[in-house]
């Protein structure tokens, strides 16, 4: 993708540590989240590692979810947008619906963690969205918070858990926080909540119609 011009030196700052393959940190809606080039895999990796996402083995262990400026830019990560997802998009994109899709057969394998899938998508925080838009390219989008550690709502508390893994913080003031995007699976014969987030049951059911949604118990 084209990248643009960072409207802030803070972004400039992001998109070259970005661009280089390195890690930043950035605010969302709800919590502050670890960045880095989705489709670059030594870059994901170094996610991974920091959030400790990785098994035993060396195995990717839990999927790293992306953000992207719009739906076009999905075609980059997902192979393909069902449509009941496309519905989804249009209502609820940009905001805090995570839509998991069948991906792109050449992903890095930390992104989808063997599943088939990936985590997708458009922040309405104007710092993430710019930033994405900026670079050109999916951004990596999981909490900035060590495995077992509660997510960041200010940068301070970020750094404290991060350090100096990351190469820029973009300081976004106190952010909402609360639990985060809700986690929807969408595949071409039904869809199932994977975590209930700040966009409701209801809400997805007044898109989804009679198109089946399993919910956990």
């Amino acid at each position: 993708m084209r990248r643009g011009t960072p409207p802030s030196p803070a972004l400039g700052a992001a998109c070259t540590a970005l661009a280089a393959g390195r890690l930043v940190v950035y605010p969302t809606e709800t919590f502050y989240g670890v960045g880095a080039r989705a489709l670059l895999p030594a870059a994901v990796r170094a996610v991974a590692a920091l959030k400790e996402r990785t098994g035993a083995d060396a195995a990717p262990a839990k999927p790293i979810s992306v953000i992207v400026a719009d739906r076009a830019m999905t075609a980059l990560v997902v192979a393909y947008v069902p449509a009941v997802a496309a519905a989804l998009m249009t209502c609820f994109w940009p905001g805090p619906l995570t839509l998991v899709l069948p991906a792109r057969d050449d992903l890095p394998v930390e992104l989808t963690a063997g599943t088939g899938h990936v985590g997708v998508r458009a922040s309405s925080h104007p710092v993430a969205r710019a930033l994405v838009a900026a670079l050109g390219e999916p951004v990596t989008a999981t909490s900035a918070n060590r495995a077992g550690e509660p997510a960041a709502c200010d940068v301070a508390t970020a750094r404290q858990a991060l350090g100096a893994a990351v190469d820029v913080y973009v300081d976004g003031g106190v952010l909402a926080g609360g639990s985060g995007s809700t986690v929807l699976r969408v595949d071409d014969d039904g869809a199932r909540v994977v975590r209930v987030g700040a966009v409701s049951i209801e809400a997805l059911r007044g898109v989804l119609g009679a198109f089946p949604l399993a919910i956990p118990s």
